[in-house]
């Protein structure tokens, strides 16, 4: 028996057929492949800006029909810019893909990171309540501040600052100013010197949202560097 009468024997569906179907194999791979382009970042593996508007959308719908909550967490790596300056861009995008690990590590399967453009982040957590958000944000600031990156024998450190807001139902709010919201709390904690988080004030909530004493105070008071070592 010659190699291609092998071949026909192992091909339940015949040579010709066989060929066929592997070029569909590869070329449904191949459109996976450039889906997958689309909506996300090619520098830090995150969802893209295009595929976070389309999520928004989907997340802000899903809560009015819903009525569960969408949390945002806007995040802005610190001192970025002295970062390229000082080290280079290659440096700058080996910090944007390493504080992107941290930010898939740590988040939910549910939750949808995404890269918003130059070293700010936006993390979409479905479901997910003003204390949650909090706390979520907050164990990712200490990640990044906790997990220097290595370059060459040398470390360099990052922070982040971050904003962190909450859409419910009945909020009279459209999307675009939700994000600016959102924003605005991402420049109040660098206003405020950076490496923390920000967010609306606990008294906004008080009537709606039944928390801890532990996390009244993580919404009341900004997450700053007092817990840095």
């Amino acid at each position: 028996m010659n190699h291609s009468e092998e071949e026909t024997d192992a091909c339940p569906l015949g040579a010709a057929d066989c060929v066929k179907l592997d070029e569909l194999v590869r070329a449904r791979d191949e459109v996976n492949r450039l889906e997958q382009q689309v909506h996300t970042d090619a520098l830090t593996g995150l969802y893209n800006y295009r595929h976070f508007s389309r999520m928004m959308e989907q997340e802000w719908e899903r809560t009015r029909r819903s009525g569960q909550p969408t949390a945002l967490v806007m995040v802005d790596l610190d001192h970025f810019k002295q970062v390229n300056d000082r080290w280079g861009h290659e440096t700058g995008n080996r910090v944007l893909a390493h504080c992107a690990r941290l930010m898939a590590e740590m988040l939910r399967k549910i939750d949808i990171p995404c890269r918003y453009g130059g070293e700010e982040f936006a993390l979409i957590l479905p479901s997910t309540s003003l204390p949650r958000a909090v706390s979520a944000a907050s164990r990712l600031r200490v990640a990044i501040e906790q997990t220097p990156l290595e370059l060459d024998g040398s470390i360099l450190g990052v922070t982040a600052s971050m904003g962190v807001n909450v859409y419910r139902r009945h909020d009279a709010l459209d999307i675009d100013a939700f994000i600016e919201q959102t924003d605005r709390y991402l420049y109040r904690a660098k206003q405020a010197g950076r490496n923390r988080v920000c967010h609306p004030d606990f008294s906004r909530f008080r009537s709606e949202t039944q928390v801890s004493r532990e996390e009244k105070d993580a919404l009341f008071r900004p997450d700053g560097a007092t817990r840095k070592r």
